[in-house]
């Protein structure tokens, strides 16, 4: 709560300047959405809900392309799920969303606070998904950010330097299956390279996870010390295609969490047929071993994302999971249409109620089963 009362006193204080200069700027904007989701399957077959996400944003350019701007955005959301009128279950919050001060240069910036963090070559089942957790699904992209600070600089032949630092994130991130020890700070760096028609990177990071809380007593530990590699390449010739993988290794004896091993191969293409038919194909491996590159209790995904566009304001799309270790498939699909400020999306979906796509986690679960989603998303 008391990063949230920061939150509120930044943005009324925020709100409340005046631009000091003709070059300085104050902009406030937000995003409003619900929706309503029937799934005759769910303990709760009708859940509706809201989300409203204000944010303000203030800029200060100098002399020589330098620039210092913050933003500040909170997430206020509150769903309920029913199964009548005497039979329901609620939820919602009011947290921080961003909370970020930059300084930049036209090759330099440092960025520090609540912020996203993502990079990497694939599209969807994304192994170095390190530092967010998105949904492909999930029109609003909604993900939390991390608390720390980042620092990228940009050399004249395109070559990019990264290197962040984090702490007090304790909430799992991405493939993550134990807590951090948000007393200890976390570390990394990431380094990108041009390579003919695409790009080449190598990424690294440091944290102390906190195992406590895990079943198995003899794994439990407050500190133990783990590191993570990342690799990642793309090119575009004729279509696109990538290989982005990560390895984690932790320095105590974890059992089968010790090592962790992830490998997607992707693909993408647009066909020239109508308005153009986008198509992502994507292969991904992921394993946890007590012993790196075994990949005994492995499991794999195949992933297809087709879209295509109806008109200037109209786009279908469909996603299939097929995770080949259960036999069984997820299917997405969702018609948007544009409307000015207004963005409409029905959305369906057929899908085991058992609910195993890697990093995807849904509190409620809606999307086990089959159902229909309605959704309303107003930007101001």
């Amino acid at each position: 709560m008391n990063r949230l009362r920061y939150i509120v006193i930044l943005i009324m204080f925020l709100l409340q300047l005046q631009p000091g200069t003709s070059q300085e700027s104050l902009s406030f904007k937000g995003q409003f959405s619900a929706y309503t989701n029937i799934n005759p399957g769910n303990d709760y077959p009708w859940w509706n809900g809201g989300r409203y996400l204000p944010q303000v944003n203030f800029e200060i350019p100098s002399e020589g392309g330098r620039l210092i701007d913050f933003e500040v955005s909170a997430n206020i959301y509150g769903n309920i799920g029913m199964k009548n009128i005497n039979s329901f279950s609620s939820d919602g919050d009011i947290k921080p969303y961003r909370l970020w001060a930059r300084y930049s240069i036209p090759q330099l910036e440092i960025r520090a606070g609540l912020q996203k963090i993502n990079f990497g070559s694939a599209n969807i089942l994304r192994p170095l998904m390190w530092f967010d957790q998105m949904d492909p699904r999930d029109p609003l992209q909604l993900t939390d950010g991390v608390w720390g600070i980042l620092g990228r600089y940009y050399t004249l032949n395109n070559m990019t330097f990264w290197l962040w630092a984090l702490y007090g994130n304790d909430n799992l991130k991405g493939w993550e299956t134990i807590k951090t020890n948000a007393r200890i700070p976390e570390a990394g760096g990431r380094f990108q390279l041009p390579a003919g028609s695409g790009e080449v990177a190598l990424s690294y990071h440091y944290r102390v996870a906190d195992s406590r809380g895990l079943s198995e007593a003899t794994l439990r530990h407050e500190q133990v010390p783990e590191h993570r590699i990342g690799f990642d390449v793309r090119f575009d010739r004729v279509i696109g295609y990538w290989v982005e993988a990560s390895w984690k290794t932790m320095g105590r004896d974890m059992g089968m969490f010790t090592n962790q091993e992830i490998l997607n191969l992707g693909v993408d293409y647009t066909f020239p047929l109508g308005n153009g038919i986008t198509m992502v194909y994507e292969q991904l491996v992921a394993a946890y071993d007590e012993k790196p590159f075994e990949f005994r209790e492995g499991i794999t995904f195949s992933l297809l994302n087709v879209s295509y566009p109806v008109g200037l304001f109209d786009n279908v799309s469909y996603i299939l999971y097929y995770d080949w270790r259960n036999n069984a498939a997820y299917n997405f699909v969702n018609w948007q249409k544009q409307l000015n400020r207004l963005t409409v999306h029905l959305m369906g979906y057929v899908n085991p109620k058992s609910y195993r796509i890697p990093t995807v986690t849904t509190s409620e679960n809606l999307f086990a089963g089959a159902g229909l989603q309605f959704m309303l998303v107003f930007n101001h």
